[in-house]
């Protein structure tokens, strides 16, 4: 029995291999995932129906059990809403922030260094998150 805020085990596993700058993709509802695996990733399915779970609780667990340093978005058009950009934005804090064209973005997903996507039921558009994964520090490094 797992005592953390996550205990999903297939994402404790894989989040568990993910090393300094692997990625982590927390997808929402309409990402073809079953195109976007790249060598190195396992696909976990949380999408039960249309907003269940959504991709901020997902993120808000991540941030539990992971040390995140960097968020990469895909640029959304001028008239499309991205609120969700700025409710990941506060709950990351001081981490690099990236938005990439959606047909780069849709092959850094590929990439090898992406070792879990999570496929969530969120619906709200432009809601993709690639999160690269930090390193744990330890109490005398935190001037870092």
């Amino acid at each position: 029995m797992l005592k953390t805020p996550v205990i999903h085990p297939q994402i404790m596993e894989a989040l568990g291999r993910s090393g300094h700058f692997a990625q982590v993709v927390i997808a929402d509802g309409n990402l073809p995932v079953g195109a976007m695996t790249g060598p190195n990733s396992t696909t976990v399915h949380l999408n039960f129906k249309p907003g269940l779970l959504d991709a901020v609780t997902v993120l808000e667990g991540i941030v539990e059990v992971c040390p995140i340093q960097g968020a990469t978005v895909m640029e959304k058009p001028a008239d499309a809403n991205s609120e969700i950009h700025e409710s990941y934005k506060s709950i990351l804090g001081d981490v690099t922030w990236e938005e990439m064209e959606r047909w780069a973005f849709y092959d850094k997903i590929r990439d090898q260094a992406t070792t879990l996507i999570i496929q969530t039921g969120e619906q709200r558009r432009f809601a993709n998150l690639i999160l690269t994964v930090g390193v744990v520090k330890m109490e005398e490094e935190s001037g870092f």
